[in-house]
């Protein structure tokens, strides 16, 4: 659902009326053959997205539940989480998956600051963690009022140096993290203030969500979107000058067929807005419409741009990795 014909961030609008356009696109079949499945199109401004009959590529599988994909654009690799693995791994083309960090502490979201460090959100020990240039370590957060967090899990960094992360409480269920009770009584998001880096007084933003999850600023950062898993909508907030977040409303509902959930989510640099859901990657328009799904054979949990032209979305799906190409290149990630 939108709101009363605004777009509250830049993107793309026609004005073109919804429709139902199924068509069938190639896919990579795990047992090594092909099989057509049809994307979901909602509106014909999804094929400015990407090309109806693209192939989606499984890059790799084995895994135990992969999260957190974020591209080292000058390196040329993509990082990603298996956090039941409790296992960062590293995908290079032309050489494949190798280990980057385990243990991991069932590392979740990850991030890259605007130096090129890599930010990551920690589940079995409920911090956000920064892993410096050299190798070491920085914890930037871990407790509010004295009070562990529950387990960060998606993060975004703010042109001013802030990051903003969510803190459900996933990370305390058996599997995707380490099984004890919660210290807070809610689940809520937080920002890290850029001249806090330390974490100590971290700022908490908002309280009342059932699960928040993923996350992303709009282009000109006087918007933030939170999706919330539990009840399958994404909310919109304004961003005031000091960095707080005012009226809240949902801007649109996750739902669909097919396994998955609202969990990553990101902005392309035309200001579409892209969301895991029911059936791989939802694309919503700036005013909150459902363009169509890029549908992905298994239950996707996040994803994001790369490779040289950012124009290769990685989609880290449950025991897998896949990537698809598009039209619209991502935002580069530093």
């Amino acid at each position: 659902m939108g709101f009363a014909g605004a777009l509250p961030f830049n993107a793309v609008h026609t004005g073109r009326k919804n429709a139902l356009y199924p068509h069938p696109s190639r896919r990579g079949d795990p047992r090594g053959g092909e099989k057509v499945v049809a994307h979901d199109i909602r509106d014909p401004r999804f094929l400015e997205i990407t090309d109806p009959d693209v192939e989606v590529e499984k890059l790799a599988t084995g895994f135990l539940f992969t999260e957190g994909p974020v591209w080292q654009p000058y390196e040329k690799h993509l990082i990603f989480s298996d956090m039941p693995g409790d296992h960062m791994r590293k995908w290079t083309p032309g050489v494949g998956v190798t280990t980057f960090r385990k243990p991991c502490n069932k590392a979740n979201g990850n991030v890259y600051d605007t130096k090129g460090r890599l930010v990551s959100c920690e589940h079995s020990t409920s911090r956000v963690v920064r892993t410096e240039l050299d190798g070491s370590t920085t914890v930037l957060a871990t407790h509010w009022q004295g009070k562990e967090l529950n387990s960060p899990n998606d993060i975004i960094q703010a042109k001013d140096g802030s990051f903003i992360f969510t803190d459900p409480s996933y990370g305390r269920m058996e599997g995707f993290g380490l099984k004890r009770d919660t210290e807070l009584n809610f689940r809520g998001v937080y920002r890290i203030p850029p001249d806090r880096p330390n974490g100590h007084e971290i700022e908490l933003l908002a309280d009342d969500f059932a699960q928040p999850n993923g996350l992303c600023l709009t282009h000109d950062e006087k918007g933030l979107l939170v999706n919330d898993t539990e009840r399958g909508h994404i909310r919109y907030f304004d961003v005031t000058s000091d960095g707080k977040l005012a009226n809240s409303r949902v801007w649109a509902e996750v739902a669909g067929e097919g396994e998955g959930a609202a969990d990553g989510m990101k902005l392309d640099t035309a200001g579409f807005l892209y969301c895991t859901g029911p059936g791989g990657v939802q694309v919503f328009d700036g005013s909150g419409t459902l363009l169509g799904t890029i549908r992905v054979p298994e239950n996707t949990a996040n994803f994001n741009w790369g490779d040289d032209d950012l124009k290769s979305i990685f989609m880290t799906a449950s025991t897998s990795l896949y990537r698809v190409r598009v039209k619209i290149p991502g935002r580069k990630p530093f």
